[in-house]
């Protein structure tokens, strides 16, 4: 996938954040802002997966079901939500972990627990594994 592709998938989602916050607002479940997300991302007919498993192979062992990506979209993003008073370093060192863990491009920390969506959203990139896009 190049470059262009997941800019385009990364912009779709920020979008559909917003339009669920703007319409749902802070407070709730992180559990709530995934069905709403999920739901917001379908009917912009966004490919996307919930709850993917994914294991962990360490020195010839393999931990099954080790951790779940709360969305994967477009098999490129993943998407980690959240919805708490402050973004902690866990947070982000989890996102980072899953993006070196599975290789894919990019990664969306989205915390629905703030005033404006603008200010809960983080954005880790792992371009370099990335194709150029065609326009370069």
């Amino acid at each position: 996938m190049d470059r262009e592709t997941v800019e385009k998938l990364c912009t779709h989602v920020i979008d559909s954040a917003y339009a669920v916050h703007v319409a749902l607002g802070p407070g709730l479940l992180e559990s709530v802002y995934s069905l709403c997300l999920g739901q917001e991302l379908s009917l912009r007919s966004i490919p996307f997966e919930r709850e993917v498993s994914m294991d962990v192979h360490y020195k010839g062992i393999t931990c099954k079901s080790a951790y779940r990506l709360d969305l994967l979209v477009g098999r490129c993003i993943i998407v980690e939500l959240k919805s708490v008073d402050t973004l902690l370093p866990v947070h982000e060192a989890q996102l980072l972990s899953y993006l070196k863990l599975t290789d894919l491009p990019l990664g969306l920390l989205i915390n629905f627990n703030v005033p404006r969506i603008k200010q809960g959203i983080r954005r880790f990139a792992n371009f370099p594994r990335l194709q150029p896009s065609s326009s370069q």
